[in-house]
Order: C-alpha cells, then structure tokens, then sequence
C-alpha cells in the first residue's frame, strides 16, 4: 500500500471541508483533500440552498467569484409561514437580506478555490479506516477505485458529514470529544429542484409550513421560476414517505402546474446541539461532522465555514508548534460554542419542548395567535404591543395557555443556557464543570416538558 505525507488531511469536500483545507493551504502547508465524490459530481449535495438574514464566510476564499458564480437569488426579504390549518400567510421579515444559491455550482466553486490556493484534492476517495497512535490520530486509509493509499498527517480534519465514519474508527476514550451521537439525533430530509412557467409570487422570501413528525415543508426560490422544495421528518418519529408528502402538497399548488423536476436528493442532517468537544489529539471534526447545523432549520452553511476555518486555524497553530494536543486544539472549540454554537444550542431546547407535542396541537397555537399584527408588534420589541392587542392575544390563546406557559418557561432556560456557552471554558480542565452546569438546564427543560433525555 502507498504511503503519502501531508501537513493537514481534510476528509469531505463540502463547505467545511474547502474551507478548512483552503485556509491551510493559504498559510503554505501541504493538505490533501480526499472527496468520495467524483470530480464531475463533486459539490453536488442535498440542500435547501438558502441562506437566511445576514450571513458572514471566512475571507480565505474569492468571496465575490463565489457570490457572482453560484448566489442566485440575493433579495430574500422575509420568512413566510403558511398554516395549513388557516391557510393564512404571516410574513416574517429579515434584519438584512437573505440569498439562495445554486448549491451544486456553489460547491463547485469552493473546490475551485481550494485548488487555485494549492489544496491537492483526491476524487472517488472513500477513507476506510483512521491511523492513531498512543490516542492521537495520524492519517488515514483510503481507496480510490479498488486501489489502497495511506495519508500520513500530523492532523486530520474530519469534515465528511452527517454521522461520519470517521468517528466509528477513532478511539476517542482518552479525550473530551463528544460520543453521545445517535441516529435519533438527526433528520432525514428530501428535496427536489423544481423550474416553473410563471415566476411565483414569493421570489423574495423563503416559505415553509408546518408537516408531520415535526419537521417542516420549504419551498425556496432560487429564480423566480427555479424553485428548491423539500422536506424532512425526526428520526426519533414514525417514519415518513418523503417523496409521496412532497408530491402531494406539490400538485396542490397552482404554480407548480406543467412544472418540471431537473434535480433530486435527500440526505440525512444533524438536529441537535453541537458536539461539546469536537477535538482530540490530532483530529477535529467540523460541519455537520460536528453537528454545527441549526436544529431547526438544518441551515448550515454559514456555520460550516466558519468551522472550517477556525478548525484549520488551530491545527496550523499546532503544526508550527509541534503540538496538536487535545489542549492545543481547544480554542477551536470555544469559538464555536461562543459564536453560533450557542444559538444552536438554545434552539435544542425548543426541539426537544416541540417534540412533546403535535403538529396540529403547535399549529393550533400559531393559528389562535393574532397574525401579523402580532408579528409586526413582536418586531418592534414589547413596547410595540398596545393594550387592546395584549388583551385579543389572551382571549385568542385561551385553552393553550399551559402549552405557552411550558413556552416560556423553557425560553427562560434556553437565556441561561446561552450564559452557560459564553463561559464555555479556555482549556480542557474546566470542561466537566462546564458540562455539569450545562447539563442541569437540559435536566430542568426535560422536567418542564416532559421528554425523555436526548442525550
């Protein structure tokens, strides 16, 4: 078996993945990226392909080329929330303009900037199995067409996504990283590239409604005639037939009539909190590797950039310090949980209240909720809801005042919970205390809701 050296091995080549091994390669070290992919399907990965509100990437990479090449609907104005119950539409508006991307020439794009800043990248690459000696990892085995190859690194990050393989081969037993991951913690999603006749009325706006087993349905403009809609569904719930629930609510709609489907995939995502540690000697995961989606949305990309980036930044810092130590590789994961880690974290709260209820039963709430003239109230802050509209809320509500009242009890704890993940520790020593105090507001969210622990 051939044996290649490297500084950095990137395992995945999605935004993670470019990201981390371009910032390697900007600071002059030897990294190999190793995609399962071929060259031709590369970047191709199911997606809902928006980005919501104001959204920031690492400038590591050609920011403009990539916006120019592959962002395709950049006035995303509001979020629309369609309740089937009502059929009324409340539009939710943004701070700042949100975008949808064309996610394939996206991920193009990203493996085009890897290359162009030096990254060697491996296509139709299936890594196998880890090398770890005395608990730290040092490359991997990998096969390309039948052929074996053996990458040596002094570090390798993991970016290859949801519940990596990685991570099955890696003994993790002398580190703090993060093992309580299970297929119950993540959601199967499915979604369809669809081109219409007419250009739809929501071309500045992503639309979602309510569906079951708490997941939700999206119907997302790229253009004005190219519409990304999908689903998905919690795998701790029954399971549910996608492709038959997208089609339905598809033919129901009059402006996906004579339309015509030019792509579709479906992929399984993380919706949970981030990993607590996502590093060990040698090895850091990142992207959905990490969990660093959104538990709501299964938004990630933004995230994953930034990851990546952070990720790489560490394990340059180590390389040149001949030391990438669980402790040396830590900062990594504090810029995480203080940045979207812990917004990421608080909405874990509300999956893991949501999930004792049904749909019908939250949909039942937002129906009874004074509509928009609530929302444009609640976007002006409290002061913004006169007397006469707090009244009409709690006639509105009555009979679900229990349900709002376990609401807000767990918004109160997902506050504290925030608190808890900007204290998040400098190093490794303070990492069971942390987790203790964490852990006692997760024992308090599943007092107040009644759920079974998720972790």
């Amino acid at each position: 078996m051939p044996t290649e050296s490297f500084d950095v091995v990137v395992v995945g080549g999605g935004t993670a993945g470019t990201f981390a091994a371009s910032t390697v390669a900007d600071a002059g070290l030897d990294v190999v990226l190793l995609e399962r992919k071929s060259e031709s399907n590369a970047g191709h990965i199911a997606c809902g392909d928006a980005i919501k509100g104001k959204s920031t990437f690492p400038d590591v990479i050609d920011r403009e080329y990539l916006k120019d090449e592959s962002f395709t609907n950049e006035n995303i104005q509001y979020a629309r929330f369609e309740n089937p119950q009502t059929e009324e539409t409340l539009e939710i508006p943004f701070e700042e303009a949100g975008a949808v991307v064309d996610r394939r020439r996206y991920g193009e794009v990203l493996l085009e900037e890897s290359e162009r800043l030096g990254v060697d990248i491996r296509y139709n690459q299936v890594v196998q199995d880890v090398i770890q000696e005395k608990g730290q990892v040092k490359g991997v085995h990998s096969s390309q067409n039948g052929d074996q190859t053996t990458f040596e690194a002094e570090m390798v990050i993991d970016a290859a996504g949801a519940m990596s393989i990685l991570q099955d081969q890696v003994d993790f037993s002398e580190s703090t990283f993060d093992t309580k991951v299970h297929f119950q913690q993540f959601c199967s999603a499915y979604r369809e590239v669809i081109e219409v006749e007419d250009p739809v009325e929501y071309d500045d706006s992503i639309v979602f409604m309510p569906t079951a087993e708490l997941g939700y349905l999206w119907y997302f403009p790229r253009t004005e005639t190219m519409i990304n809609a999908g689903l998905g569904f919690q795998m701790n719930k029954p399971p549910m037939k996608l492709v038959d629930h997208l089609k339905k609510d598809v033919r129901s709609r009059s402006e996906f009539e004579n339309a015509k489907v030019i792509d579709k995939l479906g992929a399984a995502l993380p919706t949970r909190r981030p990993y607590d540690s996502a590093v060990a000697p040698g090895y850091a995961a990142v992207g959905d590797a990490a969990a660093h989606v959104n538990p709501a949305t299964g938004g990630g990309i933004p995230g994953a950039a930034k990851a990546g980036h952070w990720a790489a930044e560490a394990a340059i810092k180590g390389i040149e310090n001949g030391d990438v130590s669980e402790d040396a590789l830590w900062e990594y994961n504090r810029k995480v949980m203080t940045d979207f880690g812990k917004r990421f974290a608080a909405i874990d709260l509300y999956n893991i209240w949501a999930g004792t209820h049904n749909v019908d039963e939250l949909t039942g709430i937002v129906t009874a909720l004074p509509g928009q003239a609530l929302i444009d109230a609640l976007g002006k802050g409290a002061a913004g809801m006169s007397l006469g509209l707090k009244l009409d809320t709690l006639r509105r509500t009555f009979g679900h005042w229990k349900t709002l009242f376990g609401l807000y009890r767990v918004h109160q704890q997902a506050l504290k919970l925030k608190a808890v993940y900007d204290d998040y520790p400098r190093d490794p020593d303070g990492f069971e205390d942390w987790r203790a105090r964490r852990d006692e507001i997760y024992d308090t969210v599943y007092e107040i809701s009644g759920a079974d622990p998720k972790y």
